[in-house]
């Protein structure tokens, strides 16, 4: 695009990555060992001039984590050459990114993926050139949205998920209409805290996570 200047990556994106190999993002989960996989957490510039990320809702028709919040990515091809090589194939075939307008800042510590057994390594960008994004294959992706962090700061739409009969209490999210739990939740958990952007929430509110999310793993 002609003029078109690209918003800088602000600062906490920049120091997210080492921040995250300083300090462990997640405590009292097991080695990463599963298959590779990798998620794409791509981070831009919203209406109002702060930040969004871009969450996808998974088809209701999957075996798998069906109608879940998710990142887009996916697991690693032979032909990928990293981890994000493999987060930026999977974006662009769910949703149609076009990565020639996104800068990887920082590849994250992988985590395990329990349900799968993958090891989802977290890819963090920035989307210097925004382009038009939606559903490819309905029958992975239902919705594609771009929730600005400060909603997902603001305390009000904050609480902790719990499974009945499971020893499961993690960080959750109700923000546009989406159900955020899970390894997403979690990961947004940690990328707020470790950014700084993180304020006191109430983590006695435990809400059960909706039978629906649960059916298939």
């Amino acid at each position: 695009m002609t003029g078109f200047v690209p918003a800088p990556e602000p600062d906490w994106l920049r120091d997210l990555e080492q921040r995250a190999h300083e300090t462990p993002m997640v405590t009292g989960l097991p080695e990463a060992a599963g298959s590779a996989s990798a998620v794409l957490m791509l981070f831009g510039q919203d209406e109002l001039g702060g930040q969004d990320v871009v969450l996808t809702e998974r088809s209701a028709t999957l075996r798998k984590h069906a109608g879940q919040v998710s990142f887009p990515g996916g697991r690693a091809d032979p032909g990928d050459v990293s981890a994000a090589d493999t987060a930026l194939r999977e974006a662009h075939e769910e949703i149609g990114l076009d990565r020639e307008g996104v800068r990887v800042v920082g590849v994250l510590p992988a985590l395990p993926l329990s349900v799968t057994g993958f090891r989802v390594t977290p890819i963090a960008a920035w989307w210097e050139r925004p382009s038009p994004i939606g559903v490819v294959d309905t029958a992975e992706v239902a919705r594609v949205e771009r929730v600005p962090l400060a909603q997902l700061v603001d305390p009000a739409n904050r609480f902790s998920a719990v499974v009945p009969g499971r020893e499961y209490v993690a960080p959750a999210f109700e923000v546009n209409g989406l159900y955020v739990w899970g390894f997403t939740a979690i990961l947004l958990d940690a990328t707020l805290r470790l950014a700084g952007m993180e304020l006191p929430w109430d983590r006695s509110d435990r809400r059960p996570v909706p039978s629906r999310y649960l059916q298939g793993g």
